[in-house]
């Protein structure tokens, strides 16, 4: 999906040249834990959404796991690549 690789895009943009205020360099500056804190918790609230068979809220959720995904995913300097490298592995 496009809109992944350009998200991905500036939040490494974000950790590469920090703005103010912005919620990512917040999430950055943190650190790993706060961020994979953040994971989790946008799991568990998609898992409830989903458990609430609640459509629109698990798309809005899945989004948010997403987003913070690629956040942990840059903290840790794991590109998009060695995800789809893994993927396809298990295919």
């Amino acid at each position: 999906m496009d809109i992944i690789k350009e998200l991905y895009s500036v939040v490494i943009d974000r950790k590469n040249n920090p703005e103010e205020g912005s919620y990512t360099n917040y999430l950055l500056n943190k650190g790993t834990e706060k961020i994979a804190k953040k994971v989790g918790e946008e799991a568990v609230e998609t898992a409830i959404a989903a458990a609430k068979k609640n459509k629109q809220e698990v798309i809005g959720e899945i989004g948010d796991v997403v987003y913070h995904m690629l956040v942990l995913m840059a903290d840790l300097d794991i590109s998009l690549e060695d995800v789809e490298k893994e993927l396809r592995s298990r295919r």
